[in-house]
């Protein structure tokens, strides 16, 4: 790695933790310099807007997930390991989960922020309907399944589990209990 790299893995390190701890109203370019050991005049070497940096946060954070989507998996299978990857992550690094809150916040209020995260959301929701078509495809769940709606569900109640991370994993239980694979019926 390169001196550059390692400076600007410091300072997007560096606005996670000011995120995390403050949320936006902490986040102030000079502390962030700081605590990555540079001088804030030369923070726009590395990123050239403060929207520079938080697009970066984002990408920190999000790309921390990506390894939760098994691709290898038949698809039931794999979207329950995703949402109980993702429930573990939210009771055991809660702090990831605080600045996806305050960057949800702030895309309403900030066109730059919002389009990073649609961007963002968008290769999730793909990730998600990918599964449940497929899911569909080879008859795991009912031809009638919503496709759309249920990427939403699981998008919703990932979201809302951050607010609860003492209760994640039995809301995510009870989320993949809802998409288990279509039994058989008896008559």
């Amino acid at each position: 790695m390169t001196e550059r790299h390692d400076r600007r893995q410091a300072l997007i390190h560096a606005a996670f933790s000011a995120i995390a701890e403050g949320g936006f109203e902490g986040f102030r370019l000079r502390p962030i310099a700081a605590a990555a050991g540079i001088d804030h005049s030369t923070l726009h070497h590395y990123f050239r807007t403060k929207a520079d940096l938080i697009a970066a946060v984002l990408e920190h954070v999000t790309s921390q997930f990506e390894a939760t989507m098994h691709t290898d998996l038949e698809p039931a299978t794999r979207l329950r390991q995703h949402l109980r990857e993702i429930a573990t992550a939210v009771a055991q690094r809660p702090e990831l989960f605080i600045v996806l809150d305050e960057l949800d916040l702030r895309a309403r209020r900030d066109g730059s922020t919002g389009a990073d995260i649609e961007r963002d959301e968008q290769g999730w929701r793909d990730a998600l309907t990918a599964i449940f078509t497929e899911g569909v495809e080879r008859h795991v769940w009912s031809m009638d399944l919503d496709v759309a709606a249920s990427v939403e569900l699981v998008i919703a109640t990932v979201k809302g589990i951050r607010l609860r991370p003492d209760r994640a994993e039995s809301v995510v239980n009870q989320l993949c209990d809802l998409f288990s694979p279509e039994r058989p019926h008896h008559d």
